[in-house]
């Protein structure tokens, strides 16, 4: 996770909470976190990137009647071992129990 931006990461951290969500659950929660406007030329290429990583997953799915199809994003196995080594590497640097 060393080459992933910081806003890379947190997308990263945000698909794993969620169960295959769509580009628009991710932008609104980063927008909760952010406390502002993430527009849509930030946020999907940086998914593309993760994609074509190999860190993330991408799908259709079936939205509804004036959106037939949309993306959903989950993290592969590698975006897994990644959140987990860099949570491992946080950890000694930070000890949260003081």
């Amino acid at each position: 996770m060393h080459d992933l931006t910081g806003f890379q990461r947190d997308i990263l951290y945000v698909i794993a909470d969620f169960e295959e969500p769509h580009g628009l659950a991710l932008k609104d929660e980063l927008e909760v976190y952010y406390e502002q406007e993430i527009n849509h030329g930030r946020l999907y290429p940086n998914l593309d990137d993760l994609v074509d990583k190999g860190l993330v997953d991408k799908g259709l799915v079936e939205k509804g009647e004036l959106d037939e199809r949309t993306n959903s994003y989950t993290l592969t196995q590698r975006g897994h071992r990644e959140i987990t080594a860099r949570r491992d590497w946080e950890q000694q640097y930070v000890d949260l129990s003081e």
